[in-house]
């Protein structure tokens, strides 16, 4: 609920929620669970600018699963998918919404390869979450070419929360609105997304 509820845009009850849980489940809950309840209110806290209780929880989250890696006790079957992949491409979405894009590119690295010729909406999340980071840095170029990674992809899709994320890659945009590749992109998103700023 907490996850659903940071996707609608409501940070600071994610996080209430997110640590009622975690407190509620601790010292009976499976650590992969705990886990996943510390990386969404680590994300929360980043969607409310919150460098210091993001990282905490990121950091408390990493510390979970490696116990939950390292027990051999028995993890339910629904959180199969927290593993340390997501951990670090949710990682690199976190440190984007704090505006630290090394940290985000780093990340990154070592968040499972997006295999060439795959083309899932949480691919082309992704991409957009990544060039949102280069332009961060100012590397237009390279956030361009992600961009348009992105859109490739997820013009195949219909999916509110993929266009949010276009949407919050466009407005990184802003410092070259008049650039003619910046236009063309931002009219291109209009088109096949119905995306704009």
């Amino acid at each position: 609920m907490a996850m659903q509820t940071l996707m609608r845009g409501f940070a600071s009850r994610a996080i209430g929620m997110a640590h009622s849980a975690f407190e509620r489940a601790k010292g009976q809950g499976a650590p992969c669970v705990l886990a996943f309840s510390e990386l969404i209110e680590a994300r929360a806290h980043a969607r409310e600018n919150d460098p210091r209780a993001a990282s905490r929880a990121l950091k408390a989250s990493e510390n979970l699963l490696d116990q939950a890696k390292s027990d051999s006790g028995d993890e339910p079957a629904w959180i199969d998918f927290y593993a340390h992949s997501r951990l670090s491409g949710d990682a690199a979405e976190i440190f984007r919404d704090l505006k630290k894009p090394k940290m985000a590119l780093a990340w990154n690295k070592q968040a499972a390869g997006m295999a060439p010729g795959v083309f899932t909406r949480s691919v082309g999340m992704r991409l957009a979450i990544v060039g949102t980071a280069h332009l961060q840095t100012r590397d237009l170029d390279h956030g361009l070419e992600l961009g348009n990674r992105s859109t490739d992809i997820l013009a195949r899709v219909q999916s509110s929360r993929a266009k949010g994320y276009v949407r919050e890659f466009n407005a990184a945009l802003a410092p070259w609105r008049r650039e003619p590749a910046v236009r063309e992109f931002v009219h291109r998103t209009r088109k096949e997304l119905g995306v704009a700023v």
